[in-house]
Parts: C-alpha cells; sequence; structure tokens
C-alpha cells in the first residue's frame, strides 16, 4: 500500500506548493474534466490498439497487484521448502513410484493439501511436479534439466513482464499527448483571437492544463506503477528460482536437508527464514504428520 501513500504525498505537494505560491485552482478545475478526457482517452485507446484483449485483461489484474504488493510472503517460503524437503525425502527414501500419485494429481495429494496457497498456484506446481517427471523419464541431467527449467522461468518471467512494459509505453506516450491537448487548446483560443485578453489568458491556461496533466500522470502516477509492478514480478520471480535451485541439488543427490539449505540461501535476504526457523518448522511438520 505504500504505493497509495506515495500518491498522496504527490498530491499534497505538488498542488500545496502551487496554492501556497498564490496559484488559483479555478482554471485547472475546469479543464481538468476535458483535458483529461482528450489525454487519459488517447493513452487508453492507443494502449488497446497495441494490446490483445489477454494483455488487456492481465495489465488490468497486474495494476491491483501493484497495490497489494508481492503474492509471496515469508511464510510461503517456509511452506515451499517444506514441500520440497517432503518431496526430496520421499523419492530418495522409496523412489519415484512413491511421489508418482502426488505428482500426476496435485490437487488431490495429501502433501500438496498442506500448503494451500502453492497448490492454487499453477506455475509453481507445474514447475514441480514437471520437474518430478523429468526423473520418471530418466532426464536426469543436473545442466540440461537446469537448462530446461531455467527456459521454463525465462517464458514465466518474460509473459509476467508485458504489464509493466505496456505501462512504460502509456508513461512514454502520455507527454506527447499531453502536448496533442495543449496544441487543440491554442487552436481554439486562435480562433477566438478577438476576445478580450482576460478571456484569452484563461483559454491559453486551460490549454498548458493539458501539458501539465500529461507530463504529470506519466512522471508522477503510471511510471511509478509501471516500476513498482516490475520490482514485485522481479521478487515474486525469485520464489520459481528456489524451486529450481532445490530440484537441481536433488539431482546432484545431495541429502534434502542440503537441498532445503541451497534453496533457504537464495532467498531474498528480507524474506529468508533462519536456518533455525526451518528445523523448527519441520519439527512441527513431522508432528503434525
Amino acid at each position: 500500500m505504500t504505493i497509495i501513500l506515495g500518491f498522496l504525498v504527490i498530491l499534497g505537494m505538488v498542488f500545496g506548493g502551487y496554492l501556497l505560491s498564490g496559484g488559483e485552482m479555478g482554471i485547472i478545475l475546469y479543464s481538468l474534466p476535458y483535458e483529461a478526457m482528450m489525454i487519459c482517452g488517447a493513452a487508453l485507446g492507443s494502449f488497446i490498439a497495441a494490446n490483445s484483449f489477454g494483455d488487456i485483461k492481465s495489465t488490468a489484474k497486474a495494476i491491483v497487484k501493484a497495490l497489494k504488493g508481492p503474492k509471496w510472503k515469508h511464510g510461503d517460503y517456509i511452506d515451499l521448502l517444506n514441500l520440497m524437503f517432503t518431496l526430496s525425502k520421499m523419492y530418495q527414501q522409496n523412489g519415484m513410484l512413491a511421489l508418482d500419485e502426488h505428482i500426476e494429481n496435485p490437487k488431490e495429494s495429501a502433501i500438496f493439501s498442506k500448503f494451500p496457497k502453492l497448490q492454487k498456484d499453477h506455475f509453481a506446481i507445474d514447475l514441480i511436479t514437471d520437474s518430478f517427471r523429468m526423473l520418471a523419464l530418466q532426464f536426469d541431467d543436473p545442466y540440461q534439466a537446469e537448462d530446461v527449467i531455467n527456459k521454463k522461468l525465462k517464458k514465466h518471467h518474460h509473459e509476467a513482464l508485458a504489464a509493466p512494459h505496456g505501462l512504460t509505453t502509456v508513461s512514454d506516450a502520455l507527454p506527447a499527448i499531453g502536448i496533442v491537448a495543449a496544441v487543440l487548446g491554442v487552436i481554439k483560443t486562435m480562433g477566438s483571437i478577438d476576445k478580450p485578453p482576460a478571456v484569452l489568458g484563461k483559454m491559453i491556461g486551460g490549454a498548458l492544463v493539458g501539458t501539465f496533466l500529461g507530463v504529470f500522470l506519466a512522471y508522477c502516477f503510471v511510471a511509478p506503477v509501471s516500476n513498482r509492478l516490475e520490482a514485485i514480478e522481479e521478487q515474486d520471480g525469485n520464489f520459481y528460482a528456489v524451486i529450481r535451485d532445490i530440484f537441481i541439488a536433488i539431482l546432484h543427490n545431495h541429502s534434502p536437508a542440503i537441498c532445503v539449505e541451497i534453496g533457504r540461501g537464495n532467498i531474498p535476504t528480507s524474506l529468508q527464514p533462519s536456518f533455525y526457523e526451518m528445523e523448527e518448522s519441520r519439527q512441527d511438520l513431522a508432528e503434525a504428520a
């Protein structure tokens, strides 16, 4: 929710400074609906024209995500490490056949059902199950497997960044669209050149609102949302990278505890559970089982 706090600071500082310096809101408030209609309408129209329906829909969801923040929290990483520990331990002790029912039907799996948030993430579940399926198919070369998983992660990351890239394009276009609206205001003013200076001054001021609004929206609203969303996607992408790191450790025949420790070491510091947290969590999981 820091993004909303940032927006409030922007509005307060910009318009507060304007009013304190003796500015009047009258001309801005009068021109704002018409200028906003032209600028926001043109930006929205160009965005619709440049993107597919799927991209438009994902961008709308992404804006909500930017307000909510990253999907994966500290506790989710603990759940992921515990899930991968359980799967790797079962695989090393009992072989691939013991995992078959869980991998082929994760929605009904007693193991996956212990971690409902993870179970609902299709990409995370597919990444885990597909990785273990490679073992069933004897595709157990660590370096080749890592290359395959990296390609999946790259594809997912590219698709996740479609929304912030689209918003960045809109942000880049908004100042120019604001100039278009301002030029239309100047054309309107020139058509009324015979009016008194006081009237012409207000008309020119109204035209300049278009330039102001385009730049203001671009750099104070759309660009921050785009940057925030890209940062969120980068952070959430680390979650899936941990799955890769643990699975590659499994292929190197490390013990389940070492595999999980390798994955834990690659979790972002602010979200990383401690070694003792994981020990306690595994004990609780064993007692519950």
